[in-house]
């Protein structure tokens, strides 16, 4: 059984607050807010990286890393009547952009709404067609130049949603990767003195390409390394059985591969032997696309580190709503807090 209670007035502010690829100070902001009487040190690199240290009892390094930043857009023209264009940050359904609310955050925030020609108009081809980007346009109710007033090429765009409970489950906006920053937050507050020297690093840039992680990792050098991200819960109509990734309600997944990495064998044994020792529900996840920070982790450390991933299954990844299980966010929670306790009672020689 969870072990944790779970603190929904956090999670929902982290899922509100705003942070596009390049653009997560203020989410950085706020996890150092709640963490800085629970960790010895932190310290932000210059790409952004914020990384808490929490001193161990032994002198090898643990990372556990959780991407700060949330898919976004970003203003590429602005034309004369007044209407944004934009490029993505990130990967995304593009059937999710029809009349969306977001903010566009110039000197001041500015909310639009994402439009599009109508159905009524379109041409036979174009409804066959699809959704495609390049036709949409921002809408901010405002004439050219009161728009530029406040607006200029380059200021960051986000989605506008609230964050709520629904039965069993949370759902909003950004909950990849809000629930992985919310997650590490709170095994930082619950955990105690760790085996060896823990460095809690929330990540930048992780949409675009893994990038925060890639720097944090060079400059660590870790020696165990986990990536903490969501995975596609696959519990829909119209999926197979063997397509199915992982399942809501179904605990924590463990990774054993995706698309930028295989996980050490000697991690994935050693988190399920950690789970079925404190009843933690768990599932296996494999899939073949994808990629999370457990990429960054493993591939720029010297010689490699043992490395590998632990994934909340989330509905509805990367569209405007996102929906997780509130039984697996704390079974996340639970194992990662036994994983830095007990890091060095892992069997980590080779076979």
């Amino acid at each position: 059984m969870p072990k944790t209670k779970l603190n929904t007035k956090l999670l929902k502010k982290l899922s509100e607050a705003h942070g596009a690829p390049g653009f997560e100070y203020n989410i950085r902001n706020m996890v150092m807010d709640e963490i800085r009487d629970h960790v010895d040190s932190m310290e932000i690199d210059n790409m952004g990286n914020l990384t808490a240290i929490k001193k161990g009892k032994k002198s090898k390094k643990v990372m556990v890393a959780a991407h700060m930043d949330e898919i976004g857009f970003m203003v590429t023209h602005i034309d004369d009547n007044g209407f944004v264009r934009f490029c993505p940050l990130g990967g995304f359904d593009p059937k999710t952009l029809t009349a969306q609310r977001v903010i566009v955050h110039g000197k001041k925030d500015l909310l639009g709404v994402l439009g599009s020609k109508p159905v009524h108009v379109m041409s036979p081809e174009e409804r066959k067609a699809g959704a495609d980007l390049k036709k949409y346009f921002i809408d901010l109710g405002l004439s050219k130049k009161e728009v530029e007033k406040h607006v200029k090429i380059g200021d960051p765009i986000t989605w506008k949603q609230t964050c709520e409970e629904i039965g069993d489950t949370i759902c909003g906006k950004s909950m990849d990767n809000r629930l992985s920053v919310f997650i590490l937050i709170e095994v930082l507050k619950a955990m105690k003195e760790p085996d060896y020297d823990f460095y809690a690093v929330f990540t930048v840039q992780e949409e675009v390409g893994v990038r925060g992680a890639i720097a944090s990792a060079h400059e660590i050098q870790p020696d165990f390394g986990l990536g903490l991200d969501v995975t596609i819960a696959c519990d829909i109509p119209g999926m197979a059985k063997h397509e199915y990734i992982s399942e809501i309600g179904k605990g924590v997944a463990i990774k054993s591969m995706d698309g930028g990495a295989i996980s050490d064998y000697r991690m994935v044994e050693f988190l399920m032997k950690l789970a079925d020792k404190n009843k933690i529900n768990y599932q296996n996840e494999a899939y073949a696309v994808g990629g999370t920070d457990t990429r960054g982790i493993q591939l720029m450390t010297s010689g490699g580190c043992i490395s590998g991933g632990i994934s909340i299954p989330l509905r509805n990844i990367h569209q405007t709503v996102e929906l997780v299980h509130k039984e697996d966010v704390v079974s996340t929670i639970d194992l990662l807090t036994e994983f830095v306790e007990n890091t060095d009672k892992g069997d980590w020689k080779h076979k």
